[in-house]
């Protein structure tokens, strides 16, 4: 009986004990690093206080933590619509965004837990939208990093509303329509053409000068030469000679039929020859 007993209130013992700790583990709650809470009650609803990672102790059946993940988040998100000049775009941004921490409360009151899909996507249409339509399609090319920080301030401006911070704004693509593209292929070609067109034509205008500046050479040599020839015949005689020697020996030197014989062995004096072996046949 006595051991009976000592069973009994062993098994009792325990059992208080279990319902202690399920008791004290359902009544402590941990919030992770890079995360807040916000505490929700069954009288007063979601309280203003925000809870820091660590772990805190609450009511159980009564009280519960609702946790954010307050780090900054990644998200691209497209969108098509029309510029200025009536040319449809389609235009990719990659967006940065985190709750303000002290707003939590509001946020969830708001918008939820899944606010940030539910605000991102919006406004960002919108801005997109409302930006793109300012400027031309070829402006949105020449001024992307202006376009870039109009469409940043705007956004930023529309996420406050929101309780919204956003870190970082950047357009990570840009597409147009199929004509738009071609028409803006058949331009750069026909720029290419035209710098083309131009160096050619440099080109022929230094020809031109250099073939000015060498005429205008010869003929200052030919002058010096006459002036130093003078009066004197004969040396121009002799000049014309020299003359026509150069032009025969370069008009046989590349004749097929000619055969350059050179003087005797012996070192006599005898002069070189010019064979012709395409002559009279025996």
């Amino acid at each position: 009986m006595a051991m009976s007993r000592a069973l009994n209130r062993l098994a009792g013992i325990s059992t208080g004990v279990g319902i202690v700790g399920a008791a004290l583990g359902a009544s402590l709650y941990t919030v992770e690093g890079g995360h807040r809470a916000v505490m929700w009650d069954r009288i007063n609803g979601v309280g203003e206080v925000v809870i820091d990672e660590g772990t805190h102790l609450r009511i159980p059946m009564f009280q519960y933590p609702i946790t954010f993940d307050v780090r900054l988040k990644p998200r691209v998100i497209a969108t098509r619509t029309g510029t200025k000049d009536l040319q449809q775009v389609t235009i990719s941004l990659r967006v940065l965004a985190r709750p303000q921490v002290d707003k939590l409360p509001s946020i969830y009151r708001s918008l939820g837990e899944d606010y940030y899909d539910r605000v991102l996507p919006s406004i960002c249409n919108e801005v997109l939208k409302a930006t793109v339509a300012n400027y031309d399609a070829e402006q949105l090319l020449t001024l992307r990093e202006r376009v870039s920080r109009q469409i940043r301030e705007a956004l930023s401006e529309r996420a406050d509303d929101f309780n919204l911070v956003l870190e970082d704004v950047s357009i990570t693509h840009l597409a147009f329509g199929r004509e738009f593209t071609k028409a803006i292929e058949s331009k750069q070609v026909a720029q290419q053409d035209a710098e083309r067109s131009k160096f050619v034509v440099a080109k022929a205008e230094q020809e031109k000068r250099a073939e000015i500046i060498r005429a205008e050479g010869e003929a200052l040599a030919a002058d010096l030469i006459n002036k130093a020839l003078g009066e004197n015949r004969e040396a121009v005689i002799a000049v014309k000679r020299i003359e026509a020697a150069k032009e025969i020996a370069a008009t046989l030197a590349v004749s097929r039929n000619v055969t350059y014989l050179p003087g005797g062995a012996s070192g006599g004096s005898s002069p070189n020859l010019l064979l012709s072996v395409g002559g009279a046949r025996h």
